[in-house]
């Protein structure tokens, strides 16, 4: 019945600066209804926690993962704007992983599969 996820919706202080944020460090080309058109191609996982799991901060209701092409050229990317890495890269059986934090303070999974 459920073809895919469709989207991630959350309330921010400041629309404007947030959407140049997204725009300039994570590339992303949002439409001028402030979303996000998902490509083709594009996989998209929705997963539960519980309200104590400490895979990201306790006081954040939800974190994004954007799947990345190349997690090397996405760290180059932001060290060559000045945006650090919240957490150091780590390496599974399901992928590379890196955090940055936006404008407001939410962590941010980028994940190369």
């Amino acid at each position: 019945m459920i073809k895919g996820f469709g989207g991630i919706f959350w309330r921010t202080k400041n629309l404007e600066a947030t959407k140049k944020w997204y725009s300039e460090v994570l590339k992303l080309d949002i439409e001028n209804w402030n979303g996000i058109k998902p490509q083709v191609g594009n996989e998209t996982i929705f997963s539960f926690f519980t309200e104590d799991d400490s895979y990201f901060p306790i006081e954040q209701q939800v974190m994004l993962n954007f799947q990345v092409h190349d997690l090397n050229e996405t760290i180059k990317h932001f060290e060559q704007i000045g945006v650090p890495l919240a957490k150091k890269i780590e390496i599974s059986e399901f992928g590379k992983f890196i955090w940055i934090e936006d404008p407001e303070g939410r962590l941010i999974e980028l994940w190369e599969k």
